[in-house]
């Protein structure tokens, strides 16, 4: 049957055989063996070709994708070559023998031997290794870079993807996540790695104990006012990740009661059995938890991410069509809101910095403090870089609420000062939405929410974003496009980078780019409707929401047309 197959069927063959004999996991070479034969006997080679289809590409991201064999999933030999070019990368830039790297890791299938042959690697190459004791949040890492005076840090997860996926997050010696060069250096030097049997592995480095673990715990309990009100009810779920005892114990060492904890969602599982995607912004993952807090008379529900980098809150709400439990999320611009916010009145100096698709309410939440303000490209990665850091976030449920320890989002701080806030406004009878009326009234209602396109065929995301830019919207919703920006040229001081931003009449934006982590083009909406001063806040701020929804309705209809997706 070989001998009538097409030369460049014959030549994916080839490299699936050539992956076979380098591999050193017994599970992917048994799952190319068997697509090897099927393929040779006339079946289907779509999957295989999609293995083979060019190389996982290491960016700012790091590395993500799905578990499996070949050069363009993650796997051992992606993650070997991985380490041996971050290894290379590090000693071109003078780490010696003393100098070491701290690698944690998450829940997810085959965390642990990611981890395990990161640190054999970097051993093997001369540097130390410095492994986090078991599954810990991301945050513990970055906490753990500065703490130890590592030269890096590597992460092994995939954050909130779907269970099919893993993913390898590099951090450097300062402790935020890597930006350009570094990320194109260290490419290139995992491209200069030969076979895998010329890197040198050594042993699996030191195993850490609980000390970093416990100080980072020390250090986010500190955070809130130790004289502040403790009477508040949560319900809380980590959504099968890590996040689960650490937020407990943070609780209980800040004085706070325990949460309530959805039972079926708290002990760590690769599977995530309990919800289509393990994300707290998607669709029905945080049902079981509103439920219980229905149950439990909550007023707070606190989410995190499976590796607890990011936050999620619902709050009480009238029942509706919307809500019917009688709880709503907040969005992650409410929240980057309330958290700013609470931070300003308290008088904390510094940058308060977002993101580019992240809402303009913070800008003017800052000015009306006297505190400067930075807009950056999306990713900690760059939010964390803001000169004299005070707070950071993105719409994206990422916030950074203590920089002088954590320079990248932390989803177990800020559920922590989210919990205070709460906690405070209820001391005096009032609640987050109350609180998120003031700022409505003091300074318009800023709505946000998203387009978002999941596609199959990545080229469809290319043509849309080509369609755009080769005829511009000249109105959205209604609204005149006063501007239309390319990102990709460099707009305001930021780096180039893929993405189209239109201003509206308004004083509200649209921003379109690809997802850097999935398979989407995003849109990311914002408008700004007045809120009537003349008014009581409660019945003016509800107006002004009706008349919001109204607006982007409209704006995403019109943006939907112009993709043509």
């Amino acid at each position: 049957m070989a001998a009538d197959l097409s030369p460049e069927l014959s030549d994916l063959l080839d490299q699936a055989r050539a992956w076979v004999a380098e591999d050193p996991d017994e599970e992917t070479r048994a799952e190319l063996d068997a697509a090897i034969a099927a393929v040779t006997g006339g079946g289907d080679h779509t999957d295989l070709a999609d293995a083979f289809r060019g190389t996982l590409e290491f960016g700012t991201a790091g590395l993500r994708g799905a578990l499996g064999a070949g050069p363009n999933r993650m796997n051992r030999v992606v993650v070997t070559r991985a380490a041996a070019g971050l290894a290379a990368y590090l000693k071109e830039k003078g780490a010696t023998g003393d100098d070491a790297v701290v690698i944690g890791y998450d829940a997810r299938r085959n965390s642990d031997v990611f981890a395990r042959d990161t640190a054999e690697v970097m051993t093997g190459a001369g540097l130390r290794a410095l492994v986090l004791p078991r599954p810990l949040p991301t945050p513990v890492l970055a906490f753990a870079v500065r703490k130890l005076g590592a030269v890096a840090g590597v992460m092994v997860t995939a954050s909130h993807n779907p269970p099919q996926d893993n993913g390898y997050k590099v951090y450097l010696g300062d402790g935020s996540q890597i930006v350009p060069p570094a990320d194109a250096e260290i490419a290139a030097h995992i491209a200069a790695v030969g076979p895998l049997s010329d890197v040198p592995r050594g042993e699996a480095g030191e195993t850490l104990d609980d000390s970093v673990y416990t100080a980072w715990l020390a250090a986010t309990s500190a955070l809130v006012d130790t004289c502040g009100p403790r009477d508040i009810t949560t319900v809380y779920t980590p959504l099968h990740g890590v996040g689960g005892e650490p937020v407990r114990r943070v609780m209980r060492l800040a004085g706070f009661p325990e949460p309530h904890v959805v039972a079926s969602q708290f002990e760590p599982d690769a599977t995530f059995p309990t919800v289509a995607f393990p994300n707290p912004e998607e669709p029905g993952a945080m049902d079981a938890a509103m439920a219980l807090a229905v149950e439990k008379g909550a007023d707070l529900v606190v989410a995190n991410d499976p590796d607890a980098d990011r936050c999620a809150v619902a709050v009480p709400c009238p029942p509706s069509d919307q809500h019917a439990l009688g709880w709503r999320m907040l969005r992650g611009d409410e929240v980057g809101a309330l958290l700013a916010d609470f931070l300003l009145r308290r008088g904390v100096p510094g940058t308060y910095a977002c993101s580019i698709v992240s809402s303009s309410l913070l800008g003017r939440l800052a000015a009306a403090h006297g505190q400067r303000f930075e807009e950056t490209l999306t990713g900690f990665k760059w939010i964390a870089r803001a000169e004299d850091l005070a707070f950071g976030y993105e719409e994206a449920l990422g916030y950074c609420v203590d920089p002088a320890r954590v320079k990248d989002k932390d989803g177990v701080s800020a559920l922590l000062r989210i919990v205070e806030l709460a906690a405070l406004e209820k001391a005096a009878g009032r609640t987050l939405l109350d609180r998120l009326d003031e700022i409505a009234a003091a300074h318009g209602l800023h709505a946000t929410d998203q387009l978002s396109v999941r596609v199959s065929d990545l080229s469809l995301i290319g043509a849309a974003m080509g369609r755009l830019r080769a005829a511009p919207p000249t109105s959205l919703g209604g609204f005149a496009v006063e501007s239309a920006e390319d990102l990709s040229e460099g707009v305001d001081g930021l780096p180039p980078t893929d993405g189209l931003r239109y201003r509206l009449a308004d004083g509200g934006r649209v921003i379109v780019r690809p997802s850097g982590t999935e398979p989407k083009l995003k849109a990311y909406l914002e408008v700004v409707v007045p809120v009537d001063a003349a008014q009581p806040v409660t019945e003016a701020v509800a107006a002004a929401r009706i008349g919001a929804v109204g607006r982007l309705d409209a704006v995403r209809d019109d943006l939907a047309v112009a993709l043509g997706l």
